[in-house]
């Protein structure tokens, strides 16, 4: 099963996202199986700290060689990480200014993926807790100029707070067509940031969904949820996702999962069941 799709900025974009995070030597492996799977958006990051973008890359380009998919069928995300997020592996020189170091990552991710443009170029993450540093400014403007180049097809930013997306929102000559967050349901699944990316058209992407909340899917009335509705905790979350407007990511490293959570979009929760998901952290565990 294919995931479905959504229309950002003109194009179409998967409504499911496989994660390639902290998968070190099984990336190239897992990324193929995910495609073959069905997954048609790939996220990953010049990041090697958590990311082997490379790995990738290889998996993308045998999976086209091998007739699993079209280079124009997969949506693919990589992220400019600045080096307050990398370790020793930098893939940029360290003393080169902001700008010259977001130009020479994503040469190297078009290098790594072995493709001549990305789809999504995503800052991962401001420099700084609180606002925007002259030096997110510099990394967003030349972003902006690789988008307007026609290099990648959109922007976003990821690790981000609400009042650093409305201060880049504010000053943002291109804005950020998605925003990627990890989401803890204890903080409303990052309800203001949401709010603020649903009003002003931006694609809220979440990550982080199953394994930043096992506390609140242990709760008894979400597994009576699960019991009642008669799908898996993942697909009650994916479902809850899409149904308020996030596109999710998953980063199982099971091929039965992977096709699991594809079929997430094969069901409909009802209102009450959206808003127990929505606030289950607050909602008392009686049994």
């Amino acid at each position: 099963m294919l995931a479905p799709r959504l229309t950002v900025s003109g194009f179409r974009v998967p409504g499911f996202l496989y994660g390639t995070a902290w998968k070190e030597q099984e990336t190239e492996r897992l990324t193929r199986l995910a495609l073959e799977a069905g997954f048609r958006g790939v996220d990953t990051a010049n990041q090697r700290r958590h990311y082997v973008e490379a790995g990738v890359g290889a998996a993308l380009k045998g999976a086209i060689a091998g007739g699993v998919v079209r280079r124009e069928e997969v949506f693919l995300q990589t992220k400019f990480t600045s080096s307050g997020g990398q370790d020793h592996r930098l893939p940029y020189d360290p003393k080169a200014d902001p700008a010259t170091q977001v130009r020479q990552s994503f040469a190297s991710s078009l290098e790594h993926l072995q493709v001549d443009s990305i789809d999504s170029y995503v800052l991962h993450g401001p420099s700084s807790r609180r606002g925007l540093t002259a030096d997110d400014r510099s990394v967003w403007r030349t972003m902006e100029e690789l988008q307007t180049a026609g290099r990648t097809r959109s922007l976003g930013i990821s690790n981000v707070t609400l009042d650093q997306i409305e201060e880049l929102w504010t000053h943002a000559v291109v804005p950020p067509a998605f925003v990627q967050n990890r989401c803890f349901a204890s903080l409303g699944w990052d309800r203001a940031v949401r709010a603020f990316c649903r009003a002003k058209g931006i694609v809220y992407q979440g990550f982080s969904l199953l394994t930043a909340n096992g506390k609140e899917l242990q709760h008894p009335a979400f597994l009576r949820l699960v019991a009642r509705v008669g799908r898996s905790p993942a697909q009650i979350v994916f479902r809850f996702a899409q149904q308020v407007g996030m596109l999710p990511l998953t980063g199982t490293t099971n091929a039965a999962h992977m096709r699991e959570d594809l079929e997430s979009d094969r069901f409909e929760l009802s209102g009450e069941d959206v808003h127990l998901v929505e606030t289950i952290a607050t909602v008392a565990p009686t049994r």
